[in-house]
């Protein structure tokens, strides 16, 4: 009897773990139906973090002023992320404001680095910005891509040696010898006495460019014209009148310089209180942007500075087949303003940057992104970048052209391409003209 009601209550045990087993089972293949389908190494992607920074108030705020438009451009184009190595990699662009400040731009990037773990640097517009950051990432060892300043100032503004160059950091933009065949093709080309008068802004663009032995005066010298240079003068200063007093004594009949947008029109406004009339003012950085020359009232027409990028640009985005046209276009759609020219470069440094990565064979590691980054041979919207060969190493140029503003049917002023003697494949849109008063 009692071993007749053990069996009966083995049964009994035996059939429900039968039964909880099979419900088990069935739970856990509704949950396998429920789940994603997903692969293992799909899920585990982590995100890819790209740091950007850039001056977006202060000073020099303009050279930020397309930021929010591209960077959102850029997300919306890359979506749920890129494919590296067959894996879908969700990717963040963290924005950040060097204030128009080195200080700043290195502690933000010092953030980026130590806090937000990025990992692969941008930063752009001005020395002020790229330089600190760079040196940030050479520091930490993090793979760093950056332009929007001329390669002197990033290169020797920081030390760079030519036969040894740098580890972690590279540069795409153009440099002083383009400048030179730029500028001096501009003033070739009108009636002038060939006196240039210089002034330089003590920062570290200033400084790089006004170089007596690699800068810009010996260079013009060297081209046939006689070089009265004026020095470096202090970031927002408020009065010229000396430095006017000796162009004018010199019959200077060019003027050039390196001049942040507030000094240029503190300058020009007193170049015409005191009579001083040249015939060609070419500056660099000051007259880059359309707000600086629209805030010199009627004394902006005529004015020409170097032109970096343009509607009239023959380049496209490898990225997203857009023109240079187009993406002007699309900028001002979505934000009434007229284009500036360092759309091109913001947008091309992010191309630049996600081409890198998608190539990069093992994108956790830093010194894969730094071989990609080496290895890079790409087709932007500002045009060609390689680092395969450049003027020094880390360093690829890209091509400039001369332009002058002149009185613009949409907008108050624009600027159109007048000379190409650095880039011949780029074409004029028109003659240049000396300043008419």
């Amino acid at each position: 009897m009692m071993d007749s009601g053990r069996k009966g209550l083995d049964a009994r045990v035996a059939s429900l773990t039968r039964r909880e087993t099979m419900r088990g089972v069935a739970v856990a293949g509704l949950a396998v139906l429920a789940a994603p389908a997903f692969t293992g190494r799909a899920m585990a992607a982590k995100p890819i973090r790209i740091g950007f920074v850039s001056p977006q108030t202060g000073p020099i705020a303009a050279f930020g002023s397309a930021d929010d438009f591209v960077v959102s451009e850029i997300r919306k184009v890359i979506g749920g992320g890129i494919s590296i190595g067959g894996i879908k990699y969700p990717i963040e662009i963290l924005v950040r404001d060097s204030q128009s400040n080195p200080s700043r731009a290195a502690e933000v990037a010092a953030e980026l680095i130590t806090k937000d773990k990025v990992n692969l640097m941008l930063a752009s517009s001005t020395s002020d910005t790229v330089n600190p950051v760079a040196d940030q990432c050479e520091l930490n060892g993090v793979p760093c891509i950056t332009t929007d300043t001329p390669w002197e100032a990033y290169f020797f503004g920081r030390g760079g040696e030519p036969a040894k160059g740098f580890d972690w950091t590279y540069h795409f933009f153009w440099g002083g010898s383009q400048v030179v065949q730029t500028f001096t093709g501009l003033w070739n080309s009108i009636e002038t006495n060939k006196v240039v008068g210089t002034l330089w802004s003590n920062d570290p663009d200033g400084v790089a460019l006004s170089d007596p032995n690699k800068g810009l005066p010996p260079a013009f010298a060297k081209a046939g014209f006689k070089v009265v240079d004026t020095g470096l003068f202090t970031p927002l200063s408020n009065d010229f009148s000396a430095r006017i007093a000796k162009l004018k004594s010199a019959q200077a009949e060019i003027v050039t310089g390196v001049f942040l947008p507030p000094d240029f029109a503190t300058f020009w406004a007193q170049c015409g209180q005191q009579g001083y009339r040249p015939k060609a003012v070419t500056a660099a950085k000051a007259l880059l942007f359309p707000a600086s020359v629209e805030a010199l009232g009627e004394r902006g027409a005529g004015l020409s500075s170097e032109e970096w990028w343009s509607p009239d640009h023959p380049f496209k985005s490898g990225l997203t087949g857009q023109s240079a046209s187009e993406l002007c276009d699309a900028f001002t759609k979505a934000t009434g303003k007229q284009w500036v020219q360092p759309i091109g470069f913001k947008h091309a440094v992010l191309e630049v940057a996600l081409d890198v990565l998608k190539r990069t064979k093992q994108v956790e590691d830093p010194k894969s992104i730094l071989d990609a980054i080496a290895a890079t041979d790409y087709q932007s919207i500002v045009g060609p970048v390689s680092w395969k060969k450049g003027p020094v190493k880390n360093v690829s140029t890209t091509p400039l052209v001369g332009g002058q503003w002149v009185r613009g049917d949409k907008f108050k002023y624009e600027i159109k391409i007048v000379n190409n003697s650095a880039y011949p494949d780029i074409k004029t849109v028109k003659k240049f003209e000396p300043i008419a008063y």
